[in-house]
């Protein structure tokens, strides 16, 4: 395993800033639970793009590595994978797995891949889990991707449908509302974040004129969770609309963990707390040379 020198572009500043902060410390302390949660979702994305082996992919927006490993077995030693994402945090923790991982072929520079220089026509398949709805450029940065696969290349990735459609994230924050000074403002549906994806038909164009084709998009929904009913309100806590509105309010979380917990307790399965979540499946292939 080796480590690239970072991208210094500045294309998409404020997620940089974002997930190099708060966010990014926030999500690599809370990598297992996290995991946990989105990763029966990644593993239905990563079945929709069946890497095979000897196969080079891209994971976008890896973050902490889990997938960047999953996608190595399935590649097999002969094959390699580029992990690349823009949080520090997180990708420190990647690569500390790597060192338990000595046969995987994977690397994890710090890169932006809006604007990355990737190898041309140097992958197979490009592939994220929840990690490509955060781009200034959606467009810019599609096309990107596209020129670093061969003619023929795949791309397959999960991203969320409309948070409404999300109780996994409005459950806590609605149990929290009456304890908030003030609701957290609704996002707005094309600016970056976890539901600027949620539009079937604003994916499609975007992919479209980043040149892909073949473009397919599978809803699915499943019941996910971060863990026992601690874990998951440690989780609901600290990420998302509800996390954000803590970290300005700290001396509301013993009230609001209150509120959450009955959330929580009314969820818990014999699996562990389960709320519902909905995404996209998303396929596409690079069907040209250019």
């Amino acid at each position: 395993m080796t480590t690239a020198s970072a991208d210094t572009s500045a294309a998409n500043t404020d997620q940089i800033a974002f997930w190099n902060g708060v966010a990014g410390q926030t999500w690599a302390a809370l990598q297992e639970n996290l995991d946990r949660q989105i990763e029966p979702l990644g593993v239905l994305a990563m079945d929709a793009l069946a890497p095979r082996l000897g196969e080079r992919v891209i994971d976008i927006g890896c973050g902490c590595g889990q997938t960047s490993f999953a996608l190595a077995r399935n590649v097999g030693p002969t094959g390699r994978v580029l992990g690349v994402d823009i949080s520090v945090p997180m990708l420190a923790v990647a690569r500390r797995r790597a060192d338990r991982e000595p046969q995987a072929d994977v690397r994890f520079p710090q890169a932006d891949a809006q604007t990355h220089p990737f190898e041309s026509k140097g992958a197979d398949c490009a592939y994220s889990r929840f990690g490509v709805m955060f781009f200034a450029d959606p467009i810019a940065a599609f096309a990107n991707i596209r020129a670093g696969l061969r003619c023929g290349g795949r791309l397959g990735f999960v991203c969320w449908r409309a948070m409404a459609l999300n109780p996994f994230v409005t459950a806590p924050l609605e149990a929290a509302l009456p304890l908030l000074p003030e609701a957290p403002s609704p996002p707005d549906p094309n600016a970056p974040g976890p539901f600027a994806f949620a539009d079937p038909v604003r994916v499609t164009q975007i992919l479209a004129r980043a040149g892909f084709r073949d473009i397919v998009l599978r809803s699915h929904d499943e019941a996910i969770g971060a863990g026992d009913v601690e874990q998951s309100i440690k989780t609901a806590l600290s990420i998302g609309p509800l996390g954000a509105a803590l970290r300005e309010r700290p001396e509301l979380t013993a009230s609001v963990e209150v509120a959450v917990r009955e959330v929580m307790v009314r969820h818990l399965t014999d699996r562990g707390v389960r709320l519902p979540s909905a995404g996209w499946i998303v396929t596409a292939r690079v069907l040209e040379e250019g």
